[in-house]
């Protein structure tokens, strides 16, 4: 059982839903967005999966979409904040919003960020103050993402992203890891202020990042992943804007 984020977006779209939880059992709040990610197949989700921050207060929720489902992003999106209302006594939703994918790279060959439950996972996001950045924003991200991948030890794939929306900028890169020991030893051992600052000086901006364990994969419709990304085998694993 695994779950993908692609390195583009020709064949499917991504949504994160990122909320803040107002309860004490979590695990309440993540059954309600397993059954929430029920409801999503009808309107086109492939394939969704859920993220519960290891050291903060934070859940993601993640989908992929067919994009004939996603042309009307903002009727699916009213659609799908109407049924998370389920949710609201639990948690606040914080974030959201279709990302564009338009980079990545793995170490087993797949063109995507591969994944199951119990994995551990890392995100950075990038909020810029002003939002007429986001094509220089998304090529520091990549410059980034390409000068530091090949040297994160057991990082098994990443990629890059972008919101795909008028009224907001965010970039982000996902990272995917063996462990959470490669993962730590990676923050431990880096000088973010040699590799990212020179990328980032440009802009002012906000960086947050924080590290997730994987809770939940829907019930995978890994075969359906496939013949849409069947056309992406063969293709060089870096995929560029």
């Amino acid at each position: 059982m695994a779950c993908y984020v692609p390195f583009n977006s020709r064949n499917l779209d991504v949504s994160f839903f990122v909320f803040r939880p107002t309860v004490v059992l979590i695990d309440e709040l993540i059954e309600s967005l397993k059954n929430f990610s029920g409801s999503t197949e009808n309107l086109g989700c492939v394939q969704s999966s859920i993220f519960r921050s290891i050291h903060g207060n934070m859940i993601i929720w993640y989908g992929a979409w067919m994009k004939k489902s996603t042309q009307n992003k903002d009727l699916l999106t009213a659609v799908l904040l109407s049924q998370l209302r389920s949710v609201s006594s639990m948690a606040i939703l914080t974030e959201h919003g279709f990302f564009d994918a338009y980079a990545g790279e793995s170490r087993d060959g797949v063109s995507a960020a591969k994944f199951s439950s119990g994995d551990t996972i890392s995100m950075n996001i990038i909020v810029p103050q002003s939002g007429d950045v986001v094509s220089e924003l998304s090529y520091a991200n990549l410059a980034l993402f390409k000068s530091g991948f090949l040297k994160m030890e057991g990082a098994s794939a990443g990629v890059c992203l972008k919101l795909n929306s008028p009224n907001m900028t965010r970039v982000a890169c996902l990272y995917v890891w063996k462990s959470l020991q490669y993962c730590y030893s990676w923050i431990i051992n880096s000088d973010h202020r040699n590799t990212m600052l020179p990328y980032l000086e440009p802009f002012c901006l906000d960086v947050k990042y924080d590290i997730f364990r994987v809770v939940f994969v829907s019930s995978e419709n890994v075969d359906g992943y496939r013949i849409l990304g069947s056309k992406l085998e063969g293709k060089p694993m870096i995929k560029t804007i």
